[in-house]
């Protein structure tokens, strides 16, 4: 059994989680016992990465297949070596996204604790489960006399509660794997200014999975598979002009200019100004030039006077043929997630946000356009409870069936027909927990269209057009 089995939550966050899992609907249509063992299964499955790492190729510059071969060279020059046979790095395409490839994550292994350690914090933890080497800025704690080229092992700190700097953490920690140290512990701490780079390069991680830092920058681009299902969902065709509510980093951005063969108009917008570069700079590495990025509170992105109107933000109503709506959210499906410190309050909090940027989206939407609302998180209020609220609050809305749908239905419990539960689409990984087993797989699992779509982060996805 791993040491990190389940995710750690806060009691009150924990017991409001279960009785989402344990309402009614999916009491009376399952029974206790079942809906109990997938409540207890998603718990397992958050704290443990995706057992195949999803890369979305940049199909508008070259051929998938083409892009798998250069992935498969570049694989085995930086991190399997020259010599490696061809057929021991797979790289398998998704059989049913054109633009996706596949690659087996294999873990959790059996790796074995030294006693010289370092502690890096949570988020740089869970990159290091998918595949990440540390840098520098992720680095907690290091053992007083470290020196580069020294055999460490890597652990996260679990609950936020470890000082930059110290010398050795007893708190609450996950073991992740062994590494080499790639600098002084001088060079990481004592710096007058903070430090960049390779900090602990991986050789012995839990799970293993390639590290893409640097790899066909251009070509291939690291994203979760329901978040590329996404794009697809919307649509989008040459020539229309698309609105991304909240674009930051710009992922998904992109991936709607790819679909348009960068011909038309994506508006990409967020309120925070530094995560506006992150979408520029990703448009220019993927050779996209129909992004148009501006720094707004999308809640207020609805103007009235067309006088006043300019080329950014606030926009006449009517003015999108598509909008997404890719919702802040609790990230309650994010994985690997060892350890959330969030209080109910905050898990809370996100509903009324989410319905201020729906009316804002209704409005932008022209007659006959789509709407794809999404989110990362697990529970009802977020997903099917905005549903139900929507389709009352605004007559105009239809919900709309979805392509592809490799996810579940929606889940029971917002009072949503059965009808309306099969236009949703929920990714929920806890559902193929049984066939992975509670530890997840030793081996790349199969078959792969079961498995690959099934066990990914926990994502919601609706689809409606405007009447």
């Amino acid at each position: 059994m791993p040491i990190f089995a389940q995710i750690s939550l806060k009691p009150e966050v924990h017991n409001y989680l279960k009785d989402v899992f344990l309402n009614k609907e999916i009491l009376a249509a399952s029974g206790l016992k079942e809906a109990e063992c997938r409540f207890q299964r998603l718990l397992m499955c958050l704290s443990h990465p995706p057992a195949y790492t999803c890369v979305r190729v940049s199909t508008h510059l070259a051929p998938l297949e083409e892009i798998r071969q250069k992935l498969k060279e570049e694989l085995k020059k930086q991190i399997y070596g020259p010599s490696t046979d061809e057929a021991a790095v797979k790289i398998l395409p998704h059989p049913c996204i054109p633009d996706v490839l596949l690659l087996p994550v294999i873990g959790p292994r059996s790796v074995s604790q030294l006693s010289s350690e370092v502690v890096v914090g949570a988020q740089c933890g869970s990159a290091v489960l998918r595949g990440a080497h540390v840098f520098a800025p992720g680095i907690l704690a290091t053992p007083k006399f470290m020196k580069s080229g020294d055999v460490v092992s890597v652990f996260s700190d679990l609950e936020g509660k470890c000082t930059r700097g110290a010398k050795f953490f007893q708190g609450q920690r996950v073991f992740l794997g062994n590494g080499v140290a790639e600098m002084d512990r001088s060079t990481i701490f004592c710096s007058d200014k903070p430090v960049s780079g390779l900090g602990i390069r991986m050789v012995e991680s839990l799970y293993q999975s390639p590290s893409f830092d640097g790899v066909l920058p251009s070509l291939a681009f690291l994203q979760n598979l329901p978040s590329v299902v996404v794009g697809h969902v919307l649509g989008p065709r040459p020539g229309e002009r698309i609105l991304d509510m909240c674009a930051a980093p710009g992922g998904k951005t992109c991936h709607i200019a790819a679909l348009m063969g960068d011909q038309g108009e994506v508006v990409a917008l967020d309120r925070v100004r530094n995560k506006l570069e992150r979408i520029r700079q990703n448009a220019q590495m993927l050779n996209l030039h129909c992004i148009k990025a501006y720094c707004f509170n999308s809640t207020q992105a609805v103007g009235s006077d067309p006088a006043q109107q300019t080329e950014g933000p606030p926009f006449l109503p009517e003015s999108f043929d598509r909008v997404l709506l890719d919702a802040p959210c609790s990230g309650l499906g994010q994985r690997p997630n060892m350890a959330s410190t969030w209080s109910l309050k905050e898990i809370r909090s996100y509903q009324p946000l989410q319905r201020k940027l729906f009316h804002a989206a209704v409005k932008l939407l022209k007659k006959g356009g789509v709407l794809v609302y999404s989110t990362c998180t697990v529970t009802l209020a977020e997903n099917e409870e905005q549903v139900a609220w929507a389709l009352h609050t605004f007559p105009c809305l239809t919900l709309q069936p979805q392509e592809p749908h490799i996810g579940a239905e929606g889940m029971l419990g917002a009072g949503l027909s059965p009808e309306q539960l099969r236009c949703l689409q929920r990714f929920s990984p806890e559902l193929s927990w049984d066939q992975t087993g509670s530890e997840g797989p030793a081996e790349p699992p199969t078959p792969l269209p079961c498995t690959a779509n099934w066990d990914t982060i926990g994502f919601f996805i609706a689809k409606f057009t405007k009447n």
